[in-house]
């Protein structure tokens, strides 16, 4: 067999190109049985619903890869909108100065839960277990149960405004400038290896150089300030600064990252996976919307998709490792 046609078998035998295959086959199922599936109006929802996700999912992705995780996103998500509406009240009018403060305090946010996890040397899980009921209470202090609404229109109505042409909305180019960044760092770049030596090992990754602790307290600002941002674009999307925005916002970006193929242990993923489970998951579920289906069972298909991305790439890397020894035995005589 020739190296072309073996790479070409390879990559489409990855897990990316599985999640790849599924949103095909769910958007083309869901237009042909679903009314409304097909309308640039779907795909319009669909878009906005995705941005808040992807935001934080890029992030996440890189986090899991070193075998730490962040469950605190949707609260600081929720902190953020708080903070935002709040200073809004009290008379910040600049929406420039409110998207720094909203990104600072993101970060902020962020770099407590690194210096639990890396300067403390506590598991990330319990850690952010801990700040995810810390800020969304804070939240509910800063704005009690009130909800902040009367945004100016020119703001909200820009923060979902189509691309000319189109029905998307032009947020969706924030995205993928954001996707193109992480992806670099993660795939290109010699920071982007010590990622998956992390997961891997961290022992051994960092006698060979990197600095863990260093290098995992940043990705925690970085989750921190692309929550806030998710929460900036929530705000402006909704036209409304609530305690509660975001709730349950975690469950979603956990379920894409480990969808995509990112290995809940660390040391594996990459983000195309974890970008197309995150419209996925989208589909599915503004599809299954359309078909009047329960919100309960959304619930219970997004809980049972989180199980299957935990089994599925480890079952699939099972049956390639044994494919693999199987070809191994069968040339071995041969030669």
């Amino acid at each position: 067999m020739s190296e072309p046609v073996a790479r070409i078998r390879r990559a489409l035998g990855t897990w990316d190109v599985v999640v790849l295959l599924a949103l095909v086959a769910v958007a083309v199922i869901g237009a042909l049985t679903i009314d409304g599936v097909a309308s640039p109006r779907f795909w319009r929802f669909v878009v906005l619903e995705a941005i808040p996700i992807a935001l934080i999912a890029l992030p996440m992705t890189l986090i899991v890869i070193t075998g730490e995780i962040d469950l605190s996103v949707a609260s600081v998500l929720g902190l953020t909108c708080s903070v935002m509406g709040q200073l809004w009240v009290s008379g910040v009018t600049s929406l420039p100065l409110l998207i720094a403060l909203a990104l600072l305090l993101g970060a902020v946010l962020g770099a407590v839960n690194g210096l639990f996890v890396t300067g403390f040397g506590l598991p990330s899980l319990a850690v952010t277990i801990g700040t995810l009921a810390l800020y969304r209470g804070l939240a509910y202090v800063v704005l009690g149960d009130r909800a902040v609404a009367n945004y100016p229109t020119t703001w909200t109505t820009t923060a979902i405004q189509p691309l000319p042409g189109t029905t998307i909305p032009w947020m969706i180019l924030v995205v993928a400038a954001l996707a193109v960044v992480f992806a670099v760092v993660l795939h290109a770049m010699p920071i982007g290896r010590g990622l998956y030596a992390m997961g891997n090992n961290a022992e051994a990754a960092r006698f060979a150089g990197v600095n863990v602790r260093l290098t995992k307290f940043w990705l925690f600002v970085a989750s921190g300030a692309m929550s806030a941002l998710a929460g900036v674009f929530w705000t402006l999307r909704f036209a409304s600064a609530r305690a509660d925005n975001g709730s349950g916002l975690e469950l979603a970006v956990v379920a894409a990252v480990l969808l995509g193929g990112v290995s809940i242990f660390g040391g594996r993923g990459a983000l195309l996976g974890v970008l197309a489970a995150v419209a996925l998951l989208g589909v599915l579920r503004n599809a299954l919307q359309l078909a009047y289906v329960p919100a309960n069972t959304l619930t219970v298909i997004t809980g049972s998709l989180l199980i299957a991305s935990v089994v599925g790439p480890n079952v699939a890397a099972m049956l390639r490792e044994r494919l693999r020894r199987r070809r191994t035995t069968t040339v071995s005589p041969s030669s």
